[in-house]
């Protein structure tokens, strides 16, 4: 059995959750999300739970049984609360800025590196070091941050890059340590 498949969702206050056969809509203080997940698969709304439960226990629903139900809980954590990546730039002259509604990173190439802004996500600069990317969407949240992230990732010798707020990055010792 899946443990998190089984795990009851709470519905928080001020959420709300249409289902439409194998169809979500989740309105929320934040937002709104909508996305169709397997139609083999039941969902019970009573009061303010949810519950994903399978027909059976075939190889094909144990699979999809606990990812769904994480997919229908980010959604309705994402339009209550939101989700946060934050990343720090590490460097000497490593700095980001805003220009509008792009991010303009400054990381030792030859140009500058630019991101644009969706109407769905925020990013905003902290100084010139600490970058958040906020959203509903977690998934969407993730995938940004990563391909800031993917600009420079953190070197192990002297640590230098844009990492995340709470990553660790293995330091090694250069040629002459011994």
């Amino acid at each position: 059995m899946s443990r998190i498949g089984k795990r009851v969702i709470d519905i928080p206050t001020g959420v709300t959750v249409d289902i439409d056969g194998s169809s979500f809509t989740v309105k929320g203080p934040k937002g709104e999300l909508t996305n169709t997940f397997n139609s083999d698969l039941n969902y019970k709304l009573e009061d303010n739970t949810l519950t994903v439960e399978r027909p059976s226990d075939s190889k094909e629903h144990r699979s999809i049984h606990g990812t769904t139900r994480s997919l229908i809980n980010n959604m309705i954590q994402g339009v209550s609360e939101g989700f946060v990546k934050e990343l720090e730039l590490v460097g000497v002259g490593y700095r980001a800025q805003m220009q509008g509604n792009k991010l303009v990173l400054s990381v030792g190439l030859s140009h500058p590196v630019e991101f644009e802004s969706s109407k769905d996500l925020t990013i905003t600069v902290d100084g010139n070091t600490n970058v958040k990317v906020e959203g509903i969407n977690k998934e969407e949240v993730g995938a940004l941050a990563s391909n800031i992230r993917a600009v420079r990732p953190p070197e192990p010798y002297k640590g230098k890059g844009i990492r995340y707020k709470d990553e660790y990055v293995r330091r090694k010792e250069g040629k002459t340590g011994k």
